[in-house]
């Protein structure tokens, strides 16, 4: 069984720091609308990934005892610090070397390999409890300011953003969210491709299902979960679970960690 934690990140703007370490068989990752840059503890000296937005469930797998760490950014915010359209990542995996220049993906590993080593929190702190919480806590403190010192020199938010997400997640169709945010329903699928690595559509569906397996997780009946995320019937909550997540509803909630 993997164990998962997650806590809000310092850069703000509804982004988490989240923590797994890999259990036994592969850890089915849901659709979210997010990006992640992401830290791995397999080989010597780890890994920096991305994690783009997917449109279907996504199986991490790793030896047992594998640790990760990622910084999600909310929906629409990865772009800003990666540097590429969102779009360019969906449902892809790809190294953090393929979009950042050589020398500072390399300046970044060495932070967090001194960090996790207990050299910088043995400078700072005396006691091993403190050290040892320093060196679970140091990937993801590195990954927020790496993070931070991109957003300072970055362009603005595109403005419409945060009002396509909040059309998105009330369930208004694509013409309503246009004309929301004032823009042709091109215009739209271009700017969310870009923001959120696919159209107005596709986000609202995604959002709907992370809606809809929260109502779930507390207890709620299926067809009063399907009644209250947005969809028709029972029947469209479970194909478009199914659709997304690859196992059924109830599968997926009797998952570890589901």
């Amino acid at each position: 069984m993997s164990d998962y934690r997650e806590r809000k990140a310092l850069i703000g703007g509804g982004a988490v720091v989240w923590t797994r370490t890999a259990g036994a068989g592969p850890q089915r990752v849901l659709p979210d609308g997010c990006t992640d840059l992401v830290w791995s503890g397999t080989g010597p000296e780890g890994e920096l990934i991305v994690a783009g937005p997917d449109t279907r469930a996504h199986l991490a797998s790793g030896p047992p005892g594998t640790r990760a760490v990622g910084l999600r950014f909310a929906p629409g915010a990865g772009p800003a610090v990666l540097g590429v359209p969102a779009h360019e990542l969906r449902d892809l995996r790809v190294p953090l070397a393929a979009l950042w220049p050589d020398a500072e993906v390399r300046r970044l590993a060495e932070r967090i390999a001194e960090r996790i080593t207990g050299r910088a929190a043995e400078r700072t702190a005396g006691r091993a409890a403190e050290r040892i919480a320093g060196r679970e806590s140091a990937p993801g403190r590195v990954l927020e300011e790496a993070a931070l010192g991109r957003l300072r020199t970055a362009e603005p938010p595109d403005p419409v953003l945060a009002a396509i997400v909040a059309g998105a997640s009330r369930g208004t169709g694509v013409a309503g969210i246009a004309a929301a945010v004032g823009l042709g329903e091109r215009q739209l699928h271009r700017r969310s491709l870009a923001a959120f690595g696919y159209g107005p559509k596709t986000l609202g569906r995604v959002l709907r299902l992370n809606r809809a397996l929260d109502l779930a997780r507390t207890g709620v009946r299926f067809a009063e979960v399907a009644a209250t995320a947005g969809y028709a019937d029972q029947a469209h909550l479970a194909r478009e679970v199914r659709t997304l997540t690859g196992v059924p509803l109830s599968r997926l909630l009797a998952a570890p960690g589901g």
